[in-house]
């Protein structure tokens, strides 16, 4: 499933790519994680606004204690689920998530690395998403998961499910089975570019100067 994605362009160039109308600075970083602020662009009325989310769903767990933070639901995994269809059925739910990158950990364990995928030719792609507003985080988006295709099988047998630009609206405004039939197919694997790196997919914390030297 996919843990971690990029934007490593501006809010404007974002903006400009999903036709929205005024920019709207986040607070997102430009690595996103689950329980992290993302952005995500939704339609209000009629038109495309940008919006800054928490990246997943609130879940309590059965015996959490009332004080523990729920945890993240941040991939979709299958549409007509319970905790799903009933958002997705309805497109005032339905979102695009502006993305550059994702990345999934290849290597050994411990030792796992990031693997970072993009799309040819496009600075910026969408990923589909579902939103809605949350007792605990306010508003809450996840991005829908396919099946891997060739490019991406190799490091994970999941996979974002990414939308062509001509594509965008029927995600938004489609029917159920138009947005079921975005999972079920294979995005095409000559269109993804592939990035693998040295950097660790869990970076190790800098220790402070006095963490230093009580490790000496």
């Amino acid at each position: 499933m996919c843990n971690l994605y990029t934007i490593r362009v501006s809010a404007a160039e974002v903006a400009a790519h999903f036709d929205v109308a005024s920019v709207v600075q986040s607070n997102a970083p430009d690595e996103v994680f689950p329980g992290a602020p993302g952005m995500v662009v939704r339609e209000d009325e009629g038109r495309p606004i940008m919006q800054s989310m928490v990246w997943g769903f609130p879940l309590r767990l059965k015996g959490m204690k009332p004080e523990a933070k729920p945890k993240a639901v941040n991939n979709v995994a299958d549409l007509t689920k319970g905790m799903w269809v009933g958002l997705a059925r309805k497109p005032q739910w339905r979102c695009l998530i502006p993305a550059t990158h994702f990345a999934e950990p290849e290597g050994e364990k411990g030792k796992m690395t990031r693997t970072w995928f993009s799309l040819r030719d496009e600075p910026v792609f969408a990923w589909a998403g579902l939103w809605r507003v949350s007792d605990e985080w306010g508003p809450v988006y996840s991005g829908v998961m396919t099946d891997a295709n060739a490019a991406v099988a190799p490091v994970h047998n999941r996979m974002p499910v990414l939308l062509h630009r001509n594509e965008y609206q029927q995600w938004l405004h489609g029917s159920f089975d138009d947005v079921l039939a975005f999972q079920k197919r294979v995005f095409p694997a000559e269109l993804i570019e592939i990035e693998r790196t040295t950097e660790l997919w869990v970076k190790k914390k800098t220790p402070k100067p006095e963490e230093a030297s009580f490790l000496q």
